[in-house]
């Protein structure tokens, strides 16, 4: 089988292939002697979570700080906090 590369590095897998591996929305891409190896991955949000936190290496005393300071005062006094508020109400709205 043939696959056409694009001018924008895009490539369509042929659908034989993507049926013989099953439903994957990204692969690990890899080169090996010359050659492209791709591999289905499926990601599952928690391990994309726990991915993240790992390379940023927080310990549980980071994370139980966080929640700490963020519970510590008024959403006012957290500008993070106060700059999503109403985005927050406007995504209820919507639902």
């Amino acid at each position: 089988m043939l696959a056409k590369i694009t001018s924008k590095n895009q490539l369509t897998l042929p659908k034989s292939v993507t049926l013989a591996v099953g439903p994957a929305e990204y692969f690990d891409v890899q080169t090996r002697d010359g050659q492209i190896v791709l591999t289905p991955v499926r990601i599952q949000r928690g391990d994309a979570v726990r991915a993240k936190l790992a390379e940023l290496d927080l310990s549980e005393a980071d994370i139980a700080d966080a929640v700490t300071w963020a519970r510590s005062a008024p959403a006012a006094a957290h500008p993070v906090a106060k700059d999503t508020a109403p985005r927050a109400r406007a995504v209820r709205r919507k639902a």
